[in-house]
């Protein structure tokens, strides 16, 4: 590795979930020129599932960022190029050879005094300013010739056209190999604009850049990135709108048509009088022991499938395709599928057959608060075995839920209404909901699953099994 490789170092996006491939930048917190310590959040990502903060593994000044907010990145590429010498003197991460280092030198606007001469540069495109006020020839660049460096030639014919059209101005735009020239304040703007100098095409005599055409390239940059929101609508007269397909929404159309046509889906239903439950429900609310916990008919529903598990543990299984075996787990990881404003995640609650109620109880709060507010990790998401969807909340009285990929079951909870029912021989008005099991036909046949959905059904109706059955 030489020493300039050493020297610039670059941050590739990690993997920060499970097996990801990609993820949205959604945010920078720094920009080209600030100074980064090891540990430091330096941009917000978001992966299949979750919004994720990156860390930044080492120290030094920010050269570039790579991407724009909004751009989605390949796991593996590189993000952010740092300097992590930047008092070493300028040099650019693809250094010219040192035969060549005179071309790449920055020609002053006027001499300065020698006590200024051997000083480090600290601004970016600099190197280390020598000793001599005398200065050597520079050799043309392609597309223009410079000035000999000595002295700025009066009167100096117009630079020739360049062969070929400059580049539109982008924040990670063109390569060109020479370092563009362009005094320091200059620069300094250029910095804090986030323009990237070898993309501005100069004005200035000899090829030098100005304030103005730092301001144009803004200018244009900002431009292209306003173009694709404004255009669909323009395009369509304002009837229609096209969103782009990532993030959350990307994850979970992967994953269900990956579940649909993976996993062969059978669902049962069953329709249950949870009177009892919802009486259960209210005294819970008023229980010392569950006292500022997230007590609903969720939770409930819940434990009656954790005990539907402990009873048939079978259903608590994992097709494995490629070793061609099937996965019984000893745990329960019970996923909850949460609709948040990214889409709907689906977090689970690690080894929830060993919680107690008010435990189950604190353990569900948590993840649907964190799950709205958009802070749900990656380690959160996965290792799930069995999952549960409510419907009910939006009025639904059921579906037929697809499976989470590496699940072999979930549970749709619909909407509890009041209905006529008989009970003790009499139509009366009891409250009433449908419950939906689907299953992985593969390794659950029709006795198991119904043996669960049973099970969960008998707990909802009589919730004394809750403690009959454990």
């Amino acid at each position: 590795m030489t020493a300039v490789e050493q020297r610039f170092r670059e941050f590739k996006m990690p993997d920060v979930g499970e097996g990801l491939t990609e993820a949205e930048i959604l945010k920078w917190f720094v920009a080209p020129g600030d100074t980064v310590t090891d540990g430091q959040v330096v941009c917000e990502v978001e992966t299949a599932k979750a919004a994720v903060e990156l860390p930044i593994p080492f120290d030094g000044v920010v050269h570039e960022l790579r991407f724009d907010e909004g751009t989605t990145v390949d796991v593996g590429t590189p993000i952010i190029s740092v300097d992590t010498d930047p008092g070493a003197g300028e040099a650019a991460p693809q250094a010219a050879p040192a035969a060549q280092a005179p071309a790449a030198e920055e020609p002053a606007p006027e001499p300065e005094p020698a006590g200024k001469e051997g000083r480090q540069a600290n601004l970016v495109g600099y190197g280390a300013a020598p000793a001599s006020t005398k200065r050597r020839p520079r050799k043309p660049l392609p597309g223009r010739q410079r000035a000999e460096a000595a002295a700025p030639a009066p009167a100096a014919p117009a630079a020739p056209a360049r062969p070929e059209p400059a580049p539109a101005p982008a924040l990670n735009g063109s390569a060109r190999t020479a370092r563009p020239l362009a005094k320091p304040p200059v620069r300094k703007l250029a910095k804090d604009l986030g323009i990237a100098l070898e993309t501005v095409t100069p004005s200035g005599p000899d090829g030098i850049i100005t304030r103005e055409d730092v301001h144009a390239a803004a200018e244009a940059v900002q431009a292209v990135r306003e173009a694709p929101v404004a255009a669909p609508a323009a395009a369509t007269g304002g009837r229609e709108r096209r969103v782009p397909v990532k993030g959350v929404r990307k994850a979970t159309a992967q994953a269900m048509v990956n579940s649909a046509f993976t996993a062969p889906h059978v669902t049962e239903f069953v329709t249950v009088d949870v009177t009892r439950t919802m009486k259960l429900v209210a005294d819970l609310k008023q229980d010392p022991e569950m006292a500022g916990l997230r007590v609903n008919p969720l939770l409930l529903v819940a434990k009656a499938l954790l005990v539907a598990i402990r009873r048939n543990p079978d259903i608590n299984a994992t097709w494995d395709e490629d070793n061609q075996e099937i996965v019984y787990k000893d745990y329960v990881n019970l996923g909850i599928a949460a609709a948040t404003p990214r889409g709907l995640i689906v977090p689970n609650i690690k080894d929830a057959h060993a919680k107690t109620l008010p435990e189950l109880a604190s353990a569900l709060g948590e993840l649907v608060a964190t799950a709205r507010e958009g802070k749900t990790s990656p380690a959160a998401m996965s290792g799930g075995t069995v999952t549960i969807t409510n419907v009910g909340v939006f009025g639904v009285d059921t579906g037929t839920p697809l499976l989470n990929p590496g699940e072999s079951a979930i549970l749709a909870f619909g909407a509890v209404k009041l209905q006529p029912w008989v009970h003790k021989g009499k139509v009366k008005p009891r409250q009433v909901t449908t419950l939906a099991l689907s299953f992985d036909h593969r390794l659950v046949d029709g006795e198991l699953g119904s043996k669960v959905l049973a099970d969960v059904a008998a707990v909802l109706e009589r919730p004394k099994r809750l403690i009959t059955w454990t």
